[in-house]
């Protein structure tokens, strides 16, 4: 697989595994503000966008996905900061860019919804082409090896990404997948699966659902996905409890208060490791090729995905090995002080 491409990899029957969700992750480390979600980190701080790419790589991404997200012209204007909008996006791509050269992985630029995109108004769609065209282009002049157009709740609007890959992009392939909400259908009134499908009649290369729900609301659209396509899919949801009545992480209420938990108390509503690796096997039961985690993603649930996808990463030399436990482990020079007596203590059962 080293040195194929992304459509190469993906036409042989291959799996590529990505790595997303770098927003939430900066944020709950201290360098980025939740509300505009902007990428200042790249900025300020280089060194940990480097550090986060090569421990996503760790944990087995195949890709390393520059940092440009919510990086475009209106975001970096809402703050103020318009000024340093190439200068981020530069310095993204060339950290990514280096990642994966040094990694052996692939590098991806990245586009997303560009939050002033209205349907059937001429001004805001030629607004959107222009931010994608100069994001595009920057992501091709880093030799970015394909290019991920994502979260999108508008048909319309990840359209127009996907033209202006096509028209800007020197022929890079174009991975574009759709937020979906709590109901069923983008917000211009598509059924997601149709517009998945439409999206890959198109010219995408892969096509799917990224971000706002969580594995089990995303799965039962993806089903839908994969009999509407014909091409490599693709499911990255974010790592929440999400459910039927609440499908989305925006929906989500926290269960003491009865207040929305976005973003604020999403933490107490992730997902355990067992329901990752439950999503991971259904996505693979499912043929998705094109697999990974946002928002909320971290180097050890992107472990679990890979391992569940057949890879052994790196990180799966420190995977767990509850058998070394001196408490929960069998091992027969184990104190029976702690095998017997402690657990009683500390567990309510023995199992």
């Amino acid at each position: 697989m080293p040195g194929q491409g992304l459509v190469e990899r993906l036409s042989g029957g291959g799996n590529v595994l990505v790595a997303e969700g770098y927003v939430f992750e900066f944020e709950r480390r201290g360098y980025l503000r939740a509300g505009c979600f902007v990428p200042e980190v790249v900025l300020e701080h280089p060194n940990l966008v480097r550090n986060m790419h090569e421990e996503f790589v760790h944990a087995g991404s195949d890709v390393v996905l520059a940092f440009t997200y919510y990086g475009h012209r209106e975001k970096l204007r809402l703050i103020g900061k318009e000024h340093l909008l190439e200068k981020l996006n530069h310095d993204a791509l060339k950290i990514a860019r280096d990642v994966a050269d040094e990694t052996g992985t692939l590098m991806a630029g990245n586009i997303c919804n560009t939050t002033i995109y209205m349907k059937d108004d001429r001004d805001s769609i030629e607004k959107t082409e222009a931010m994608f065209k100069e994001q595009i282009e920057w992501a091709q002049q880093y030799g970015a090896d394909f290019i991920v157009a994502e979260t999108f709740s508008d048909l319309g609007e990840a359209e127009i990404a996907l033209e202006s890959i096509k028209k800007y992009g020197q022929g890079l392939p174009a991975v574009v997948t759709l937020a979906p909400q709590t109901v069923d259908t983008t917000h211009d009134g598509v059924p997601m699966a149709e517009a998945c499908r439409r999206l890959e009649a198109a010219g995408a290369a892969v096509v799917g659902l990224n971000c706002h729900r969580g594995p089990k609301t995303t799965m039962t659209l993806m089903k839908e996905v994969r009999r509407a396509c014909k091409g490599p899919i693709a499911a990255l949801p974010v790592p929440y409890r999400t459910t039927a009545d609440f499908p989305t992480m925006q929906s989500l209420k926290d269960p003491e208060t009865g207040k929305r938990a976005f973003p604020h108390d999403l933490s107490a509503q992730l997902c355990s490791r067992t329901q990752i690796a439950k999503f991971t096997q259904a996505a693979f039961d499912l043929g998705v090729q094109y697999v990974g985690l946002c928002c909320g993603n971290s180097s050890s649930y992107m472990r679990i995905v890979a391992e569940g996808y057949g890879r052994q990463p790196p990180a799966s030399r420190y995977s767990p090995e509850m058998s070394q436990h001196y408490v929960f482990g069998q091992n027969a020079a184990f104190l029976s002080y702690n095998q017997e007596g402690l657990k009683q203590t500390v567990s309510s059962n023995n199992d």
